[in-house]
């Protein structure tokens, strides 16, 4: 079996943004928490906290408790996050990694922004599953793929509610803090990235550009109709 205890949250928590809020909520309280208390807290509804706590729980980063009841019914369960004193150097270990090969690529590659660009396309071929010969995924099909993958790497991504409109909102940068110093490696990958995988589902529509710190913790990803 495979030990997942020395691997990093981003890396064991798969579901994405929305699992992590959740464990980071747990970590953060002084207290058991239950299904209803975990909801309200995320604003997320409770049969997909469950699914997220029983992701967690198999994955080894949550405890389930039962609680007694002083009363008839059914006992309640609640949940723990279960203490990793080492998540917080091993956050720091991947961020310097990247930080360190970032640095390498901007002083060592003549158009770093276009390398990173290419590298991340190659990886946006590799995260997504290719449809079957003469195939073709349409825009929403496609859009809806990209939004899991990106949400499964941690950018908590949204389309935009303004209608017709094709630019996806990323709330939340996995790699803010390497993004801020290297800006054209980190973000050009992440466009790399998205047209990747939309190229992969042969999608009618492929990332054109990417505005980064649109605002603080907004970048914004805009898509177009592919030439033909």
């Amino acid at each position: 079996m495979e030990d997942t205890s020395a691997q990093p949250v981003q890396h064991t928590a798969r579901g994405g943004a929305s699992r992590l809020r959740i464990l980071q909520v747990m970590r953060e309280s002084t207290h058991r928490l239950g299904v209803q208390d975990l909801a309200e807290r995320v604003g997320l509804h409770v049969n997909t906290v469950r699914f997220h706590l029983d992701r967690l729980v198999a994955e080894g980063l949550v405890q389930r408790h039962i609680e007694e009841r002083t009363e008839p019914g059914r006992p309640r369960l609640a949940f723990t996050a279960i203490v990793r004193p080492d998540t917080a150097r091993e956050q720091r270990s991947y961020r310097l990694l990247a930080e360190i090969l970032a640095s390498f690529v901007t002083g060592t590659v003549p158009d770093a922004s276009a390398a990173a660009t290419e590298a991340g396309r190659a990886w946006g071929h590799y995260l997504t599953e290719r449809p079957a010969p003469y195939r073709r995924a349409d825009e929403d099909r496609s859009v809806t793929e990209l939004l899991r993958i990106l949400d499964d790497i941690g950018f908590a991504p949204e389309r935009s509610p303004q209608e017709g409109s094709r630019e996806i909102l990323l709330r939340h940068c996995p790699f803010l803090e390497v993004a801020e110093t290297h800006r054209e490696v980190v973000c050009s990958v992440h466009l790399g990235l998205m047209q990747g995988v939309l190229a992969e589902m042969r999608a009618p529509v492929t990332a054109e550009r990417l505005r980064p710190f649109v605002r603080p913790s907004l970048c914004v990803a805009h898509l177009a109709e592919v030439e033909t």
